[in-house]
């Protein structure tokens, strides 16, 4: 099972292949910044994903925090600002460590 169907909880296969809703991707520093519809009760809780292609490879990083916010405006502009620090903070490296 994909670490998005564990993380979300899909029970139903069905469901589980259309994966968690895109809210947008943003370019910074030729790395891709995608932020996912991620519910926490009323709320939306911080998820995304830091992409970018090395030596021919894509290289994928998932981050989730713990940030609860109010609508998926918010859950975009502030999982393009995490990102962005991410990517400031560890540049490339952040794909060789376990956790970011």
């Amino acid at each position: 099972m994909s670490f998005w169907k564990k993380i979300l909880g899909f029970k139903d296969e069905s469901l589980a292949d259309t994966g968690p809703k895109l809210l947008g991707e943003d370019d910074y520093k030729g790395y891709i910044i995608s932020a996912f519809e991620m519910n926490s009760g009323e709320e939306f809780q911080l998820c995304g994903r830091i992409e970018k292609e090395i030596n021919g490879e894509l290289r994928i990083k998932d981050f989730i925090r713990a940030d609860k916010l109010s609508s998926t405006q918010e859950a975009l502009r502030f999982a393009h600002k995490k990102g962005r620090q991410i990517i400031d903070e560890q540049g490339d490296a952040l794909f060789d460590n376990q956790h970011c």
